[in-house]
């Protein structure tokens, strides 16, 4: 009986990989944010929630991510290692990118930065995805519906709808971006995700019985 293992080097590709994207992800959502010009719809939520209650975005980030695993645990979705360190990585990388960019007035400014935001976030996503570490808590909820009988598209946007209209509410940036985002990171991610997918390199090992 032949035995499959992943080899060493495989698994040090996923975690960097893993690693890598959620780190970016936080980068380009602070480049959104200071574009002032419109975030996606969760994001906006966290940008309303924390305009309402004085912390900063990245905890809000975070917590809501830890809320929206709890929301897991009757759809019996189980998480990665990737889930965990979403929940820990995306919101410390927001806060300390945030404190690091100059504040700008400028359409100049904030327009390359909401174009470049959009871009690394579809980066980061085939990154973290690629890695095949397990899924965001908010990625993991739209599937975990949809294994009960209701259909991606239609869980997405239900959830999409609940979250951008709570945000908006909440106080939360809704523009141009958010319209702009919404339009182009499917086809993006798509492509970033088959570029940065990484296939298992195995190893085998003889067994007998």
């Amino acid at each position: 009986m032949q035995v499959t293992r992943q080899s060493s080097g495989d698994v040090v590709a996923r975690s960097l990989s893993l690693l890598g994207g959620l780190v970016l992800f936080g980068v380009s959502v602070a480049l959104m944010i200071a574009a002032g010009l419109g975030l996606p719809s969760w994001d906006a939520l966290h940008q309303g929630i924390s305009r309402s209650t004085g912390l900063s975005f990245g905890w809000v980030v975070n917590l809501v991510g830890a809320l929206v695993l709890i929301a897991w645990i009757p759809l019996r979705v189980r998480p990665g290692i990737g889930t965990l360190c979403n929940i820990l990585v995306v919101g410390v990388a927001a806060d300390t990118t945030l404190g690091l960019l100059p504040e700008s007035g400028r359409l100049a400014v904030r327009i390359p930065f909401l174009l470049v935001g959009i871009g690394l976030n579809a980066v980061a996503t085939g990154l973290y995805i690629g890695a095949g570490l397990g899924p965001g808590p908010r990625d993991g909820l739209m599937t975990g519906l949809a294994r009960h009988g209701i259909s991606i598209r239609a869980a997405r946007t239900m959830i999409e709808i609940c979250v951008l209209l709570t945000g908006w509410l909440l106080g939360g940036t809704v523009g141009i971006g958010t319209l702009l985002y919404a339009a182009t990171i499917g086809p993006l991610a798509q492509q970033a995700i088959r570029r940065f997918t990484i296939r298992p390199a195995t190893s085998t090992t003889a067994s007998t019985t």
